[in-house]
């Protein structure tokens, strides 16, 4: 895959999926997850993820992974539950 010079993207990842045809919503998962862990550790994930939305959300909505960043951005600003045997306490 090419290589960009988007800080945002910098292996063009999220750029190539939207180019390739017939992609379908679990490859774009894939290369999703593949984005987020390859995304150096001084870009801030929510931050990048809002701006790669906003710029294909216009011209693609309708894009698997349009899908995909907005599940991602919705995970992000859901709380996650502290629970389980750690909130309990122990007597």
């Amino acid at each position: 895959m090419a290589r960009g010079n988007d800080p945002l993207d910098p292996k063009g990842l999220i750029r190539e999926a939207y180019r390739i045809d017939g992609i379908t919503p679990p490859e774009c998962r894939s290369i999703f997850l593949d984005w987020a862990l390859s995304l150096p550790a001084e870009i801030d994930q929510n931050t990048a993820l809002r701006a790669l939305h906003d710029r294909f959300e216009a011209e693609t909505p309708d894009h698997p992974m349009t899908e995909v960043l907005a599940q991602g951005l919705s995970a992000a600003q859901s709380p996650r539950r502290r629970g389980g045997w750690r909130s309990r306490e122990r007597g």
